[in-house]
């Protein structure tokens, strides 16, 4: 019997709070009005699931059509949100049964090419497909996981992995393919490479679908919108880049690697795997709606509006008034398209809408830092088309927060180099990045943002009218004296440092008038 893992119908996808562990794509959709939210492992996985959910949602219920006008678009999205008993079972079955969502079918296995093992000279192996595990002449510092004896993965956390080669692929060397007279052994990277994505949340994961929509606002599609698997074959490697379309194409369809899996007897297992690439052409523009955009007026035109990167540096609740704030523009930072679909939502929808972040820390080539997620509070009653004051607030709070851990870090390491190079002088720049920042500098920065973060959320729930800037400089003074308090007595100019450090801190609490952004 040949190998087989149907993800429609084998359990792969975890579910929180729920007595079913993991399901597959029939029952998520059978009884999403009933289940409350994903739980899988690994955030960037998740992330691309949601991509390729909101893709199917789409499909199941008629918001694909990019001739329907937006506000009967947001009309019926208001009735399915309302409805009762989710996702109509029929369409679901009907959707599922049309395609094949098999890993291992022979000839047209789930998001993969079946060609590669014809094309490519040799596999990459099971650890080059597991993020986090040690491959090729990688040193494995700490993890059990050895090319020479590579172990195999079970098949849905193989899926798992496999969506996420697919959005946050590496760039850099791969095996080599061969198509036509063309061999090439050079990959490009994912399309949300190195981001972090943001995604509503609702009471259910029928509601969190519906609300991962977009209505289409563009000039009309030429071109038929397919996913990768509604295509009858896997698109030629060496053709121009297919346009990006709405909404299947740009949720599912930019993928520049291509992936084979190569599975155990049974089919419950991948022993192996060959990763290269999927295209030699560069992706064509195009805004992905779960990402902020960044804008710098001083870049030239190409690269002026890019993603915002992930960071494990940096506070999620430090985007929040990006989320909120509409823009303008003049605005240097521009909500996910996502959260500019949410104003004509069911108000108790809106009550309880708050929002999953996911984020892959990578660097643009090769290297993976760290993953992470984060789950907000209900914010959207907090967005300025419905509360303009507190979202202008959350702004306001926000700047501050940032705007005095900068000076946190300037005044630190002044006073580091007052008390331990006396004769250095204070009018040298601080350095940059956290690695290259003096002792007390860098506890000091630690010890403040957890408070920062508590100060905010203060301002924002229980004191509206109190003055930000010197909420927050009061906990930078406290995080500073932290910093510096054991060298006081061991360091003879490291009193007079701190002092004049605090006085600078204290400044920056002068009153001022509120930013509007």
């Amino acid at each position: 019997m040949a190998p087989s893992f149907c993800l429609a119908t084998r359990p792969w996808i975890p579910l929180a709070r729920t007595t079913d562990r993991m399901v597959g794509l029939r029952s998520l959709f059978h009884h999403a009005h009933e289940i409350e939210d994903l739980a899988l492992p690994i955030p960037p996985a998740e992330s691309s699931l949601w991509r390729l959910l909101a893709a199917i949602t789409a499909r199941l219920t008629t918001l694909d059509q990019p001739d329907m006008p937006v506000s009967d678009w947001h009309e019926q999205r208001a009735r399915l949100l309302v409805a009762k008993g989710g996702f109509d079972r029929e369409a679901v079955d009907t959707y599922l049964s049309m395609f094949t969502w098999d890993l291992f079918d022979t000839k047209r296995p789930f998001l993969q090419d079946p060609s590669l093992a014809g094309q490519c000279r040799e596999a990459a192996g099971v650890n080059a497909l597991v993020h986090g595990r040690p491959a090729g002449n990688n040193l494995a510092w700490f993890s059990v996981h050895t090319d020479t004896h590579p172990r195999p993965v079970t098949s849905h956390e193989a899926a798992w992995h496999l969506l996420v080669h697919h959005y946050y692929g590496r760039s850099g060397r791969c095996s080599a393919r061969t198509v036509d007279t063309v061999t090439e052994a050079s990959l490009r990277a994912g399309p949300i490479r190195g981001t972090v994505s943001f995604h509503p949340r609702g009471r259910t994961l029928y509601e969190s679908m519906l609300l991962h929509l977009t209505p289409y606002r563009g000039p009309g599609q030429s071109e038929p919108d397919r996913c990768p698997w509604e295509e009858p074959a896997p698109r030629d490697p060496l053709a121009p880049p297919a346009a990006v379309t709405w909404p299947g194409g740009i949720l599912t369809g930019r993928s520049r690697h291509a992936v084979l899996l190569v599975p155990d007897a049974d089919g419950s297992h991948v022993t192996n795997a060959y990763l290269t690439w999927a295209t030699l052409q560069s992706g064509l523009p195009a805004t992905d709606p779960y990402l902020i955009i960044r804008t710098d007026p001083k870049k030239p035109a190409e690269t002026r509006d890019m993603p915002q990167r992930a960071d494990t540096d940096r506070a999620v609740w430090l985007d929040l008034d990006t989320l909120v704030l509409a823009g303008d523009e003049t605005s240097t930072a521009r909500r996910p398209e996502v959260f500019s679909s949410l104003n004509d939502l069911p108000a108790d929808v809106v009550t309880h809408l708050q929002v999953r972040v996911l984020g892959f820390d990578q660097e643009a080539k090769t290297n993976n830092r760290a993953w992470y997620s984060a789950l907000t509070p209900p914010i959207w009653t907090w967005a300025q088309e419905k509360d303009p004051l507190m979202a202008a607030r959350i702004a306001e709070c926000r700047l501050a927060a940032e705007t005095v851990a900068a000076v946190l870090a300037r005044a630190a390491t002044r006073a580091w180099r007052e008390a331990t190079l006396p004769n250095a002088g204070s009018s040298k720049p601080p350095h940059r990045g956290t690695e290259h920042q003096p002792l007390w500098t860098r506890q000091a920065l630690a010890a403040y943002w957890p408070r920062a973060e508590t100060v905010f959320w203060n301002l924002i729930n229980h004191h509206p009218d109190r003055p930000a800037f010197p909420a927050f400089a009061y906990e930078a003074v406290d995080s500073l004296r932290t910093a510096a308090g054991p060298a006081l007595p061991r360091q003879r100019g490291a009193g007079p440092a701190l002092a004049r450090a605090v006085v600078t801190l204290r400044e920056t609490a002068a009153p001022r008038p509120k930013d509007r952004r």
